[in-house]
């Protein structure tokens, strides 16, 4: 167990991405104004690293391979699009976010909890050689049930 944290403490992936979220946060927390060309900066840069970080995804995904996950898809599929929400919803309702600039708080919430898996979640499967075909099965099928999980997602935010 010390052996497999050390590892992780010294991979620059994970020490990139914590001293990143720990900076931002410290930048945050400051108060310190940001600079006006940041906004040019992530105009520029945001959608440039989607269009590489899909395309390199796009080039390890191999569609005749998502059947073989089918079972593995559906089963994160409907731990993403109900189990997740269900579980988030209850706690942001007794929180009160559903009493709040006309739920709006809470429709975040629950917008953000049944979204799919992110890309983002096919980086570590290529860096630490996982199994690379069901995760990109995993984004693959859960990116396609937006088309009926949309619909149910506006019919319930409706309701709020």
């Amino acid at each position: 167990m010390a052996t497999r944290l050390k590892s992780l403490l010294r991979d620059p992936f994970i020490l990139t991405a914590v001293s990143s979220l720990i900076i931002g946060a410290s930048l945050n927390l400051s108060g310190l104004e940001r600079p006006a060309f940041y906004g040019l900066a992530n105009a520029v840069f945001v959608p440039l690293a989607t269009i590489l970080l899909l395309t390199s995804i796009g080039m390890a995904l191999r569609f005749s391979r998502v059947g073989n996950y089918l079972r593995e898809s559906v089963s994160v599929s409907l731990i993403k699009f109900i189990l997740v929400p269900s579980l988030i919803f209850l706690p942001a309702w007794s929180l009160g976010f559903g009493d709040m600039e006309e739920a709006l708080p809470l429709k975040v919430v629950i917008i953000l909890s049944s979204m799919p898996v992110a890309f983002n979640a096919l980086i570590p499967p290529s860096i630490y050689d996982l199994d690379l075909d069901l995760a990109n099965s995993c984004w693959f099928v859960t990116t396609a049930l937006l088309i009926l999980v949309l619909p149910v997602l506006l019919l319930v935010l409706r309701q709020l």
